[in-house]
């Protein structure tokens, strides 16, 4: 790498719309990071660090937005719900345990395994991931936090109120009894609020998922530390990145099924009718579109504290870096393309079957090349045995079994023998369990040190493995024969003349033994260890950046911001604890008593920027809750409540953007050492706002993209969709919608341009103009669906057209906001040619909606005359 220096603009006469730009010399020199800090000077700095990150004491604590707190209560409540979970599981199996047993009633049975299989899946899965990934990733990255620690609080208390509303109706016998699944017409036809529940309580859940994806993303993407390109970034970074982007991707198409299942149930539109035009297949592709990269959203977490996990107990860098980050990315690539294969049995093409089955079978190949790996490691390694790879040996074992039996699944005419019966209840359970539970207890151990600052007991870690490892195989490998013995699943008893009772008996005795192991693993999490010895620094000879934290605790993330050039520092850079401990790398200071980090490009991690960190708040609490309001009270048909306390949420979050986010600063760059200045202020692509509001429309179209799925889906598989005869919506009033979307966006982007050449009274008028034309494209299409008279109750095809529209005219309504919001800021001055953040990020939102809108109008306006 050679020396350059970024040239200093701040001499030269700026426009008001010339954004800062970086300064000073970069990367920095030995010499530079080898002088000697001031000892009072450092110990200035480390005050106003410590005075910027200090966390709220007493009640106040629960506003902390720390993403290191945040993390530990999210991973918390999800450890919360999966023992509640378990406790379902152990009921099941008492009343399993034996023939004709009346333990459970049929009904009380199918709520408990609806509610097991929905808390593991979506309370426990993926929220642990994004738990554990939001407690860690600003260590692992060398970054001091993640870039919207207001967001992470957010989806954390949104995922706390939803799943307590949604594991708590268990409590009042109104669950859901459908499955996890919740297939139609069993689902769509119960009555009761359980089905409503489950959709929008998870619904509520889904967002804060994907508002925890959207922060590790950017935060991978935009907070690395200078010097760490994308190629060396640690693999738990990576795995972080092609999760993140999978659940962006998974998610939508559920969500989309939700609100097409939500307005069947609410307003009797007949998505899932077949009397009315409708199909329950299209809910089992939505469902599993997002259920199968599901699977391995689960899974890829896993294997990435296995990656952490394996070099460390094997004291060396791993085998095949790139050949893992490309298995890794192949995995979550090939997911997307196997849903099909849990609908074997709906009655198929065989080429259809053909070609899932083969790509079933390869996902195979990227999978084990990552296994390989860890075992070519730890082979060519000096292996410690310590605690948490003894988790993760169990894990691979476990998984690998679940692999194989994965790969007799997904040959077609062994799944149509097999299919809902105990032997996928096994395989499931050994690919999940293996794939996530194992992994991340044996994460908990590895990462305890690291954020409580002391140890797990060894002795109470092993009795927990060998107990649950044992309880499991005793509980889930005689199910493969109770499968193969014809049992099926979801049946709350069975006859004594089916001969299945022992086999089902041993099961349910190692269930327990599997809880009794979980149990001394919870024992030994919580138990005080107020007055044991803290740990040691590195207590595992670790060569990542997590290990250089601070012992005892300090709040600030990392001392200083390292200059970062190889895949494992503390190994293989002997002066780098010395350098980031003295303060000798970027950041040492917080001069204004402010929470800030640094941002830095995409691939090769060059500065770009020192943003500000928000700190602690209730809005986030209080957004939350009446976001949940918003979806919990259409539950009970109280609509208009609903509605308003969606309204007030959004007073919330307006709040905490007006006040928190985007606020011009009083100077335009600052010092951050070594002899670099950085701006403090930026917009568009360099800003991790931009970012952020970049990948949520990738998901927010992709939710799109499943309902215009949905139409051809009924194109292809319903003869009279459209019915002959039928209306279609008024090709006029489409055209002046589709016109109007286009004026919007054309005054948005103007308005963009001549507010950074200083015509702000130009563009505040095409901010209202822009405004007008939404107005007018959403009532456009409003009425090009109501002149005709087009009823969304009597058929799919205008339910679906009435969807659209829905989702279009919801959109327009945030479009309106935000523009309004933009044109708020640019008469209070928050706004400026100069700092336009706010403006760029409803541009990029713009570009999106446009392109929503001219698809929606194609699909009204053209596609249905061209088909009928």
């Amino acid at each position: 790498m050679t020396e350059t220096t970024i040239p200093d603009h701040r001499d030269t006469p700026a426009g008001e719309g010339q954004a800062a730009e970086p300064s000073g010399t970069y990367p920095p020199t030995e010499e530079m990071l080898d002088a000697p800090v001031d000892p009072a000077e450092r110990e200035a700095r480390e005050g106003r660090l410590r005075k910027a990150w200090e966390v709220p004491k007493g009640w106040r604590y629960w506003s902390e937005v720390n993403n290191t707190d945040v993390g530990i209560w999210y991973s918390f409540a999800a450890l919360g719900f999966m023992l509640c979970a378990g406790v379902l599981a152990l009921l099941i199996r008492v009343q399993l345990a034996v023939p004709e047993n009346d333990f459970l009633s049929a009904d009380r049975f199918n709520q408990f395994f609806t509610m097991h299989g929905s808390a593991m899946m979506f309370l426990f899965a993926v929220p642990m991931f994004e738990a554990i990934s939001i407690l860690v990733l600003p260590a692992v990255l060398g970054a001091r936090d993640l870039p919207f620690p207001r967001l992470s609080a957010f989806g954390f208390w949104s995922f706390l109120i939803g799943g307590s509303f949604v594991l708590g109706s268990i409590l009042f016998d109104a669950s859901p009894k459908s499955g996890w699944f919740m297939y139609p017409p069993l689902a769509t036809e119960q009555e009761g609020v359980g089905p409503d529940i489950w959709l929008l309580g998870l619904s509520f859940i889904e967002i804060a998922s994907i508002a925890a994806a959207v922060e590790l993303i950017v935060g991978v993407v935009k907070t690395r530390p200078p010097g760490m390109r994308i190629n060396i970034m640690p693999l738990y970074g990576w795995y972080v990145l092609v999760v993140g982007v999978m659940i962006l991707f998974a998610f939508p198409p559920l969500i989309a099924g939700d609100f097409l299942f939500e307005l069947q149930r609410s307003l009797d539109w007949p998505f899932f009718d077949p009397d009315r035009g409708g199909d329950p297949i299209l809910w089992q592709h939505l469902f599993w579109i997002f259920g199968h990269p599901e699977v391995y959203i689960v899974f890829l977490p896993a294997i990435a504290v296995a990656a952490m996990v394996v070099p460390t107990a094997a004291q060396r860098p791993i085998v095949g870096y790139s050949w893992i980050v490309l298995s890794a990315v192949g995995v979550g690539f090939l997911s997307f393309g196997l849903w099909v294969h849990h609908m074997f049995t709906t009655g198929l093409p065989s080429l259809s079957l053909g070609f899932f089955s083969a790509a079933s079978e390869a996902v195979v190949i990227p999978t084990g090349v990552q296994i390989f790996a860890f075992v070519a490691t730890l082979m060519v390694g000096r292996v410690k045995m310590i605690l948490p790879m003894l988790w993760i040996a169990g894990a691979l074992a476990i998984f690998t079994i679940g692999g194989l039996t994965g790969v007799m699944v997904a040959l077609a005419p062994f799944d149509w023998q097999v299919h809902d019966t105990y032997f996928i209840v096994a395989h499931l359970h050994y690919t999940l369990f293996g794939g996530l539970v194992f992994p991340i207890i044996g994460g908990v151990y590895y990462f305890y040190p690291f954020f409580a600052k002391r140890m797990m007991s060894d002795r109470l870690g092993k009795i927990a493995f060998w107990l649950t490892f044992s309880g499991f195989n005793i509980c889930f490998l005689p199910m493969h024969l109770t499968g193969l013995l014809g049992m099926p699943r979801r049946v709350a008893t069975y006859s004594s003349e089916m001969e299945w009772g022992w086999l089902n008996m041993i099961s349910s005795v190692g269930s327990f033994i599997i809880a009794a192991g979980i149990l001394v693993f919870v024992w030994d999490l919580i138990r005080p260890k107020r007055h044991e010895p803290l740990s040691e620094r590195n207590p595992w000879d670790a060569g990542t950046l997590e290990w250089s934290h601070d012992i005892p605790e300090e709040n600030w993330g990392v001392r200083s911001v390292p200059y970062v050039t190889s895949r494992y520092p503390l190994w293989e850079d002997h002066k780098f604890m010395e350098r980031l401990d003295g303060g000798r790398f970027y950041m040492p200071d917080a001069p204004g008593l402010k929470r800030e980090t640094m941002v830095t490009s995409a691939v090769d991690a060059l500065p770009q920027a020192v943003v500000p960190i928000t700190g602690p708040a209730w809005c986030t609490l209080w957004a939350a809750a009446f976001t949940g309001g918003a979806f919990i009270l259409p539950v009970f048909k109280f609509y208009m409540l609903a509605a308003m306390s969606g309204a007030v949420a959004v007073g919330f979050i307006i709040y905490w953007l007006w006040t928190a986010t985007a606020q011009v600063p009083k100077a335009p760059d600052r010092d951050v050492g070594l002899g670099l200045r950085l701006p403090v202020y930026v917009s568009g692509w360099r800003a991790p706002g931009w970012w952020a509001m970049f990948i949520t429309m990738l998901g927010d179209a992709t939710a799109f993209a499943s309902i215009v799925f949905g139409v051809f889906f009924f194109w292809t598989a319903r003869p009279d969709f459209p019915p002959e005869g039928t209306s279609h919506a008024d090709a006029v009033w489409v055209t002046v919608s589709a016109v109007g979307f286009v004026l919007a966006w054309g005054a948005t982007v103007a308005a963009r341009g001549l507010n950074r050449r200083e015509r702000r009274g130009a563009a505040r008028a095409l901010l209202v103009a822009a405004v007008v034309a939404t107005l007018g494209a959403a009532g456009a299409m409003g009425l090009a669906l109501w002149l005709p008279g087009l009823e969304p109750a009597s058929h799919a095809y205008p339910a679906m057209m009435y969807a659209l529209g829905v989702w279009v005219g919801a959109h327009s309504a945030v479009a309106v906001i935000m523009l309004l919001y933009c044109l708020a800021g640019s008469l209070a001055g928050k706004l400026t040619p100069r700092y336009d953040a706010d403006l760029c990020n409803v541009t990029l939102f713009w570009h999106f909606l446009c392109l929503t809108g001219l698809v929606t109008a194609l699909m009204m306006g053209v596609f249905p005359r061209l088909v009928s």
